[in-house]
């Protein structure tokens, strides 16, 4: 497994309320960013959030990255201030 890991700051909540809307209404990723799952870390307080795509495969992740990278920021939830990405070498699941 792989991940793509993306720090925001000047995060608006009502920005993550419309996009977790989207979500909610299975607007899904497009056919380039075949993520198998996505989770986002909200920090109210210090205004930042953390997303966090898991891929089957290097190449899924590397593909998810270039159409991540031509997205219109406008699209997002705020300012990325930081992108890391890799394989997962550990996970615990309850």
């Amino acid at each position: 497994m792989y991940a793509r890991v993306v720090r925001f700051t000047g995060v608006e909540p009502a920005r993550v309320e419309e996009i977790a809307s989207q979500t909610e209404q299975g607007e899904q990723p497009g056919p380039d960013i075949p993520a198998k799952q996505i989770r986002v870390v909200v920090d109210e307080d210090q205004s930042t959030s953390v997303a966090i795509f898991f891929f089957d495969s290097e190449e899924d992740m590397r593909r998810a990255d270039e159409a991540l990278n031509a997205m219109d920021s406008g699209e997002t939830p705020g300012t990325r201030a930081s992108v890391d990405q890799g394989e997962v070498k550990m996970s615990f699941d309850e």
